[in-house]
């Protein structure tokens, strides 16, 4: 018969096992485990969005500094914590490196507001951690962009933000203490603002209603801000990416500039299904309790009056679903709304406690499990038609790829692209036709995971092709360049990319009017490579934007899928 004490163990033995703290450590190890392995992942739509941190990591560690040396899409902290990653784990699955590296800064924030609310709960804690985690460990977006099932490789950066977002609002809502409530703040809105500004704006809009709901004083407010600041100052004082980070952030506004309310209608329209049942919770609650708040609004003095009335879940479900628009304003993809759910709970506990009618807890359980499950049962329902989909897939041939090979598809998808690459060389001129209509052959062209393929399989040729003329000409070509929205080549094959040119290089959103210096690096590049397989509007757009510093390299052939331009001093030492 077990003893008190027995049991007394094992209770405490579970209690420690469950712990959120344990549980993020746990996840953590486990994440290093997977990275430590030889995995491979399904190609899915625009895979080759990952290719640009590859080029990130390869400047840095060539060192080049985001927006003081190349113009980057989004802020340079993705870039950073993805070198570090690939220095630990150099045979790590890209996939799963970039949609991990967050990690290192979201567990630690999670760690430190669930370390507080676990010593009043358990089971609250866990209610946040678990949903967290999700959306954490699983590479997917929200909302389906591609028909088929396929690795979500594109729009990793909006996914980080929204994981941000999330423990930043957990900090907000649960945090009392406010010694951490200011490290939350201070190192939540420097990730956000370092990763990408429109998430910055959106964390400020939850930072600021804080405030005014009383749950951020005024001194940890006036804190906050300046360690932020100083912070940015010290980065500025270290390599000058403080104000060349601002300085693109204004390139891009010009370039992306339009209507906010179609951008607002158009988001709201791809989270209706969390907006709609979020959006009746809130009013609900408002009718609920619209004696209280009236009587909370009259009551004295006015301005902890007005800061109690503001502090009240129907407002903060309000605040949270405007700034989550507001950010899926700019995105193709994302976890869009998950941190919703850090305010749909206190709703469900405040009435599961309370003295309310078991037909008002029915009702705000029924609205907040509409808006808070669907994100969560697509993702994972998405990750397993992925998966276990993949058990027939095949492997991606490749020889120069490195990691960025460790893909696999299904058997009809390669043979597809494989047919597809010499129907792109023999048909040139129709997809030069393309061009002249300024059109691509499908509207979702780039996602199409044959084209995927095959421009993988075009890199990997073009780089054979490389060192085959390398070595017949006795020559090396230390920077190369490609006319393209990726340029992997540098990472492959151990080079160097021109400084001031764009990662991530969309002529249409992402790369301004090159100015005196971008010209003369890409006047200076060795290699400048146009991919012709196929021939699009966007490659053909960037040649005739460099066209200027193109202008005295020689154009070669290097074979069916690739023109070449060789520089001056190149050309003169190739027969």
């Amino acid at each position: 018969m077990a003893t008190a004490v027995e049991h007394g163990t094992a209770a405490g033995r579970r209690m420690r096992l469950t712990s959120p703290i344990a549980i993020l450590g746990m996840t953590a190890i486990a994440m290093a485990v997977v990275l430590m392995l030889p995995l491979n992942v399904p190609i899915g739509p625009m895979y080759w969005d990952l290719f640009i941190y590859f080029d990130a990591a390869n400047r840095i560690f060539s060192g080049q500094v985001p927006a003081t040396d190349f113009f980057a899409p989004v802020g340079p902290l993705g870039y950073y914590l993805f070198a570090g990653g690939v220095k630990l784990f150099s045979n790590a699955q890209p996939l799963l490196l970039v949609h991990w590296s967050l990690f290192v800064v979201t567990a630690p924030l999670m760690a430190l507001a669930l370390w507080q609310v676990d010593r009043t709960s358990r089971g609250v804690s866990l209610a946040l951690l678990l949903p967290f985690l999700a959306f954490a460990v699983l590479p997917f977006n929200t909302r389906e962009f591609y028909p088929f099932p396929g690795s979500d490789g594109f729009a990793v950066y909006n996914r980080q933000i929204c994981q941000l977002l999330y423990v930043l609002t957990v900090a907000l809502v649960y945090l009392r203490d406010q010694r951490l409530l200011l490290i939350s703040i201070v190192a939540g809105m420097t990730a956000l603002f370092l990763t990408k500004i429109t998430g910055f704006a959106s964390g400020g809009i939850l930072c600021a209603f804080a405030f005014a709901a009383g749950r951020v004083q005024l001194r940890t407010a006036i804190a906050s801000a300046l360690v932020f600041f100083a912070i940015l100052g010290v980065l500025q004082l270290w390599n000058g990416i403080t104000l060349a980070y601002i300085n693109d952030i204004l390139a891009l506004v010009v370039m992306n500039e339009g209507s906010l309310l179609p951008r607002f209608l158009q988001a709201a329209s791809h989270t209706f299904g969390i907006v709609v049942p979020a959006g009746l919770l809130a009013l609900f609650l408002l009718y609920r309790d619209r004696t209280t708040l009236t009587e909370t609004l009259r009551s004295k003095p006015r301005l902890q009056a007005i800061a109690r009335f503001l502090d009240h879940d129907a407002f903060w479900i309000m605040v949270v679903l405007f700034a989550g628009i507001f950010f899926e304003t700019q995105n193709t993809g994302s976890q869009a709304l998950i941190f919703i759910w850090p305010v749909l709970l206190p709703v469900i506990l405040r009435l599961w406690q309370s003295d309310a009618p078991r037909s008002a807890f029915i009702a705000a359980g029924l609205l907040a499990a509409a808006a808070a499950l669907p994100p969560l049962v697509n993702t994972a329902e998405r990750a397993a038609r992925t998966y276990v989909g993949a058990i027939k897939n095949v492997t991606m041939p490749s020889e120069n790829l490195k990691t960025l090979g460790r893909l696999n598809m299904r058997p009809e998808i390669l043979a597809r692209a494989e047919k597809m690459m010499g129907f792109y060389a023999k048909h040139r001129e129709t997809y030069a036709d393309f061009i002249r209509i300024q059109e691509l052959p499908s509207y979702v062209f780039y996602s199409e995971f044959d084209f995927q393929i095959a421009h993988l399989m075009a890199i990997d040729e073009a780089i054979t092709a490389i060192r085959e003329l390398e070595a017949e000409q006795g020559v090396t070509f230390d920077t190369v360049m490609n006319l393209n929205f990726v340029n992997p080549f540098p990472w492959l094959m151990d080079r160097e990319a021109p400084q001031h040119v764009s990662i991530g290089a969309d002529p249409t959103r992402t790369v301004p009017p090159p100015d005196a210096e971008a010209l003369e690096a890409v006047r200076e590049a060795d290699l400048i490579l146009h991919p012709t397989c196929p021939l699009t509007t966007a490659n053909a757009d960037l040649l005739a934007l460099y066209a200027p510093a193109i202008k005295d390299h020689e154009q070669i052939t290097l074979n069916e899928c690739f023109d070449a331009y060789l520089s001056p001093l190149m050309a003169d030492r190739i027969e």
